[in-house]
């Protein structure tokens, strides 16, 4: 069934339970929820060209008009953007803004994962046991997820958190961890939302959806897999890292305008989460945190042999 609750997630900055403001809920719930909305969605919305034309609507110069009405609505704080509100030529200039220096302090503990972007977090302690994120019984696929049935053999049984950016979001993300970055892999696929109002019809839209996959080595941590998804008009994941060595908080992309998410793999027994990641997964509920805050520690290696 779909999600009909609100959405309601721990906030690490204010300590509180809270209610997810949904940008676009009223369409959101229609299209994922209502028989027509459905068919619109399969004829219209998760296709490419649909992103491609919205995305065009927020780079047209009045889309700049929308900026100042946004940051209002939702919130948001302009003594964080790097340029100033009046500069951003459309909506999408402001939506891949970046944040002036400071305003995301890594974790400078050499042991400690940090989150790879602003959003709303879900930590999986082990994947093989993962059968309920958004929807009880629909297990999640790494072979699809992944498109390679031999490398997900490699985190059967491991950990991943789950990232959920919200259109509200800083929508540039960032390496967890120092290490060799290689390659970015295209998987292409639709552009569903992942937000849970259509997650908990179908948790299979993550896998379902375009990403791009990099795989990270790193002593600390094992061989990370990052992972960014797409979503409805998130037609655009452009990586802006080089592959070659990397340092924990470098910047490694950004997303065009929309909804999206990352997605980090650990192979066993690499990773402890935080307690208060551990104790809101357990109920469902996504943790509210910050890029280049601590999410974790690494496992040794002679102990990660051990599990």
């Amino acid at each position: 069934m779909p999600q009909t609750d609100p959405i309601r997630y721990y906030n690490r900055q204010t300590g509180e339970i809270e209610e997810e403001a949904v940008y676009g809920e009223g369409f959101l719930r229609f299209a994922y929820g209502n028989p027509l909305g459905r068919l619109t969605l399969w004829a219209a919305v998760r296709r490419a060209w649909f992103s491609k034309w919205y995305g065009w609507r927020m780079r047209r110069p009045g889309s700049a008009a929308k900026v100042r009405p946004f940051v209002d609505r939702y919130g948001l704080d302009p003594e964080e953007f790097a340029t100033p509100m009046r500069r951003f030529e459309h909506f999408d200039a402001f939506f891949v803004r970046k944040l002036r220096p400071g305003r995301r302090p890594v974790d400078p503990d050499p042991a400690a994962l940090a989150f790879p972007a602003d959003g709303r977090h879900l930590a999986v302690a082990d994947l093989s046991g993962c059968d309920g994120l958004w929807v009880k019984g629909q297990r999640f696929d790494l072979p699809a997820l992944l498109g390679d049935p031999g490398l997900a053999a490699r985190y059967e049984g491991g950990s991943a958190l789950v990232s959920r950016l919200c259109p509200t979001d800083y929508h540039r993300f960032h390496f967890p961890c120092a290490g060799e970055a290689g390659a970015p892999r295209l998987i292409n696929g639709f552009l569903y939302s992942v937000n849970p109002v259509a997650l908990g019809r179908n948790v299979s839209y993550i896998w379902r959806n375009k990403r791009v996959c990099t795989r990270v080595a790193s002593g600390a941590f094992g061989e990370v897999v990052m992972l960014e998804v797409g979503a409805t008009c998130v037609g655009g994941i452009v990586q802006t890292y080089n592959p070659g060595a990397v340092g924990k908080g470098d910047e490694k992309g950004y997303f065009h305008f929309g909804g999206s998410m990352t997605i980090l793999l650990f192979e066993p027994g690499r990773v402890v989460f935080d307690a208060d990641l551990l104790e809101h997964a357990a109920e469902g509920r996504e943790v509210y945190a910050r890029v280049g805050e601590r999410c974790g520690i690494g496992v040794v290696e002679d102990a990660a042999r051990a599990f």
